[in-house]
């Protein structure tokens, strides 16, 4: 691998210097500013053999170097190669930023280049004018890739179908009829989209482009006088056609787009940083452009009854798999029979045997002792631990069913553990009791409320350095947004009928690593003379492992949570379950 990463920085240094280039910025996203992009846009992994869904490197003629985040840090030491690439830690005091390293590499005048179709018009825009006042220039009109690449893989083609509105609550109609009046209220009269999944939930439509996330590769311009959805006519089966031609939809193929943007005139709504830098570039200048979060994202966050209802019976399905896992690995680790590598495909024969169940929805990280303290860890052949009877084993997984999207982790405790893990995993578990039994007013952000996860671990001079929540979608990315809870500031409120994960976490490097994950519904909680207060609904349904647990260190409120919600997860899964998994789960759901 070392030998080809060398073979490919060299391929981009001499495509650079042909091209009169000093350095070029390699995003981790696609043409969409997708987390998780299709393997034709995968060029940061196949440049620097970084597999993390988060980074960006950047290339010099005699240096690379890669940015990542916090969940990243023990798994790039694992993987980037230290003698062909730097590692920048970002968030850390003193990591420099892609401009700052560049003002020190390079002499002023030299020239920056990137591909301006996969990098966010907003982020794009801000490194220009950082580079640009270092004294460097920038082109962003090449993608070497299409070059040094031999073997890149095609831009999916795979067909496209429709979601049917028994699963979805509303037709595409309605969905471009209210985006149509929010847009309006901005003073524009279309919406410009890019992200896939918002194209998949706004025109009805599933596919197969992106592993775990049923998305496929297109663009959508919203209006009453026309609404179009941008995609290659091969994706389109007949009844697809039809049914989007019936809700007034106009199909126009995916490489128009860029034609019918330069003719673009009026007002035009769009958030630049979910348009690629070129597409933006793209509209006229004399096109009022409104850059504001879009409104059609944040109707996708907040789900109709027939949604909620669709992940209720998920989180049903999902947590018999899970029962039916979790006897599987007590009756096989004593045995030496389970290593992390058969931990995945396990989870994924028993969740196919449910009704409805499509795929995974992100790839399972099944982590044991010191790889549970890698965040975003991915098991192969050669780091896969076999499991032991003693220790920590954390397993972060998920499943895309037509009804809904799940994501859980659980800590699972294969046999004796120290004192340090069950203080870990008791800290952790009260952390996540803190955001469950969260109340709140009305217009509460994530970042409000983040502290709730973390004061048990501050209080002892701890802390993890990811969020606590994410948006999920139904049926779509497991990873939405535009709410969250972390510690970063979000201007987006946590609402009624979103659903967002609950998932603090700790980890000790070379060690263990602890996260419990649970899905949460906001809801109405009650009305005072001080206005609505909203709290939040579990929905995921599984047993939070006891054994872990130092009761003494919990509040009778944190105990009282966990017996109620053991006594919810027996309630709703015992009637699906054989007499013998029904014993098996009245043992994990009994009080403690």
């Amino acid at each position: 691998m070392s030998d080809r990463i060398s073979k490919r920085l060299a391929a981009l240094r001499s495509y650079m210097q042909n091209k009169g280039l000093h350095a070029f910025v390699i995003p981790s996203t696609d043409a969409h500013l997708s987390e998780y992009p299709a393997s034709h846009w995968q060029a940061r992994e196949w440049i620097s053999g970084f597999t993390g869904s988060a980074g960006t490197v950047v290339v010099t003629l005699d240096k690379a170097a890669l940015w990542t985040d916090s969940r990243y840090f023990l798994q790039v030491a694992d993987e980037l190669d230290p003698e062909r690439f730097l590692l920048h830690k970002e968030g850390l005091p003193h990591t420099p930023s892609i401009s700052e390293w560049l003002d020190s590499e390079l002499d002023s005048g030299a020239y920056v280049g990137f591909d301006g179709k996969v990098y966010a018009a907003r982020e794009a825009l801000n490194l220009i004018h950082q580079l640009n006042q270092c004294g460097l220039h920038v082109i962003a009109d090449y993608d070497p890739f299409d070059t040094i690449w031999n073997d890149r893989p095609l831009i999916p083609q795979n067909p496209i179908y429709i979601f049917s509105e028994k699963y979805t609550g509303e037709s595409a109609r309605h969905k471009i009829s209210r985006i149509c009046d929010a847009v309006e209220k901005t003073g524009a009269s279309s919406l410009l989209v890019a992200s896939l999944d918002t194209i998949a939930w706004i025109f009805n439509i599933r596919g197969n482009d992106v592993k775990c996330n049923p998305v496929a590769v297109s663009y959508g311009i919203i209006s009453r006088e026309k609404t179009i959805l941008f995609i290659t006519s091969s994706k389109l089966p007949e009844d697809v056609t039809r049914y989007l031609t019936e809700q007034g939809v106009t199909l126009a193929h995916y490489n128009d787009i860029y034609d019918y943007t330069q003719k673009l005139f009026g007002t035009i709504c769009l958030n630049s940083e979910k348009i690629p830098y070129k597409l933006y570039e793209n509209i006229p200048a004399d096109c009022k452009i409104v850059d504001v979060p879009s409104p059609a994202d944040w109707m996708k966050s907040v789900k109709n009854h027939t949604e909620i209802n669709g992940f209720r019976r998920a989180m049903e399905k999902d947590g018999i798999a899970l029962v039916r896992f979790l006897m599987w690995l007590e009756k096989t680790v004593p045995q030496g029979l389970v290593s992390e590598l058969d931990i995945p495909y396990k989870l994924v024969e028993l969740r196919s045997k449910e009704q409805g169940f499509v795929g995974e929805s992100f790839a399972t990280i099944s982590g044991y002792g010191p790889n549970a303290a890698i965040v975003h860890y991915n098991v192969t052949a050669d780091s896969s631990l076999q499991l032991k009877p003693e220790g920590l084993l954390l397993i972060d997984s998920g499943g895309q069913y037509l009804d809904g999207t799940t994501d859980i982790t659980r800590t699972i405790a294969l046999g004796v553990l120290t004192k340090q893990m069950k203080e870990d995993y008791t800290l952790v578990l009260k952390g996540h009791i803190g955001i469950a039994t969260a109340i709140f007013p009305q217009g509460t952000r994530g970042s409000q409320i983040d502290i709730l996860a973390r004061k048990a671990l501050w209080d002892k001079g701890l802390n993890y350095l990811h969020g606590t929540g994410h948006g999920v979608g139904h049926f779509l990315n497991v990873h939405e947004g535009p709410q969250s809870i972390r510690m970063n500031e979000n201007p987006t409120s946590l609402e009624i009928g979103m659903v967002t994960s609950n998932e603090p976490g700790l980890y000790r490097a070379g060690k263990h690593g602890v996260r419990i994950e649970n899905l949460v519904l906001t809801k109405k909680e009650k009305t005072t003379e001080f206005g609505d207060f909203y709290s939040f609904e579990t929905l995921t349904l599984c047993p939070i492992d006891k054994a872990p647990i130092i009761k003494e260190m919990l509040t009778d409120a944190e105990i009282d949570w966990l017996n109620t919600y053991h006594k919810t997860v027996y309630d709703r899964l015992s009637p699906w379950l054989t007499t013998e998994e029904k014993l098996w789960l009245k043992v994990k759901t009994d009080e403690i």
